[in-house]
């Protein structure tokens, strides 16, 4: 185990550039090094690299990996079209990796970049920054403590901004179905529903989605998961309706409700009040922090850098301890399965049991 990990970043400038941060974070880790920046675009390589304190640059992110070799890469661009492509790369190189989301266009790319990561045990770790706040931990422990009582359902929503529909869902809804996942446990059906201009989505109505997302449709996305034990996940986004107002997961139980937002601390509220209606009740909303309920909060870094550096400690760690990572390739892969499982129940029109059998867009099937 190297004293230093040395780290490798991969930035795509003018598609995806280096994501929320993926690339600047590591200049506040201890133990690692910033040996090396790839990026086709060469205004922006030369940027980057005076950006990173002069690091050696290369035009072709595979010649970095095989001339540098690298303990960890940062698979930094948003966009997502090249992310199996780079993924299974650093894989195959025994490269670990801390990347941006979502993980990738389909569940067959999916599937290989786990299966890549298998071969040679490479840690992974997806920038989904809510899961490594330390808040999560307090509230699966009110969970657990019968806070909110029995369990029952769970409720997201996306941005619901110029992106609502599909785009929301793939992008943003990622970070819900991982909170989903967290707290209610791994779904097991989908039964989902696309709209476009109020009408079920059909083949005109698919498109190539924005920053390499694939065939994409809809500005309306409803969605309802099965958990165990009986509960219950829904999903809905419409575009131009919410501008970020209600993103965010309600944990709803026979007891009370929990709302978590999304963020390295994002705000967490309790509300101890079975009737789930404080101006019916006279119940107020309590805040969570990192201390617990009603305490206040002891670390004053809310923002994405701090995120990112909580998700890059994790996968320190995971490497030294051989462990998966808090938010690893199965859970990255499973946000993509819940993603497709709209868009499959949609097209087959009825509910569909997750894992899919279909590893494919079935939109790019329907634009056909």
């Amino acid at each position: 185990m190297p004293e230093t990990f040395r780290v490798g970043i991969i930035g795509r400038t003018g598609r995806g550039d280096y994501g929320h941060g993926i690339d600047t974070v590591w200049s506040d880790v201890p133990g690692v090094e910033v040996v090396a920046v790839a990026d086709d675009d060469r205004a922006g390589l030369a940027k980057a690299a005076a950006r990173l304190q002069g690091t050696r640059a290369f035009a072709d992110y595979r010649a970095m990996l095989d001339e540098m070799k690298p303990d960890i890469v940062a698979i930094a661009p948003r966009w997502v079209d090249q992310h199996r492509d780079m993924i299974v790369a650093a894989a195959e190189r025994g490269i670990h990796i801390y990347m941006e989301k979502p993980f990738c266009r389909s569940l067959a790319e999916a599937d290989e970049c786990v299966a890549a990561c298998e071969r040679t045990h490479t840690r992974l770790a997806i920038a989904h920054q809510t899961r490594y706040s330390p808040q999560i931990e307090v509230v699966r422990q009110m969970i657990a403590a019968g806070r909110i009582g029995r369990l029952l359902e769970l409720r997201g929503r996306g941005k619901e901004d110029q992106r609502g529909g599909g785009e929301d869902l793939f992008v943003l809804g990622s970070h819900i179905m991982n909170l989903i996942c967290t707290f209610g446990g791994t779904t097991q059906w989908c039964f989902g529903r696309v709209l476009s201009a109020g009408h079920p989505v059909g083949a005109d109505d698919v498109r190539e989605g924005p920053e390499g997302l694939g065939p994409l449709a809809g500005d309306a996305v409803h969605a309802v998961y099965g958990l165990p034990d009986g509960v219950t996940a829904t999903f809905d986004s419409v575009r131009g309706a919410g501008q970020g107002a209600r993103f965010a997961l309600l944990v709803c139980g026979s007891a009370g409700l929990i709302e978590i937002q999304t963020g390295s601390l994002p705000s967490v509220k309790y509300l101890d009040d079975p009737a789930w209606s404080p101006g019916r009740s006279g119940k107020v909303w309590q805040n969570v922090s990192s201390a617990g309920i009603g305490q206040d909060e002891p670390l004053a870094d809310t923002s994405a850098h701090a995120g990112n550096k909580a998700a890059v400690l994790d996968l320190l760690a995971a490497i030294r301890e051989d462990r998966d990572t808090l938010c690893n390739q199965y859970d990255a892969r499973w946000t993509i399965e819940m993603i497709m499982g709209v868009f499959e129940s949609h097209c087959q029109q009825r509910p569909v049991k997750l894992p899919l059998a279909n590893r494919q867009n079935l939109l790019a099937a329907l634009k056909r």
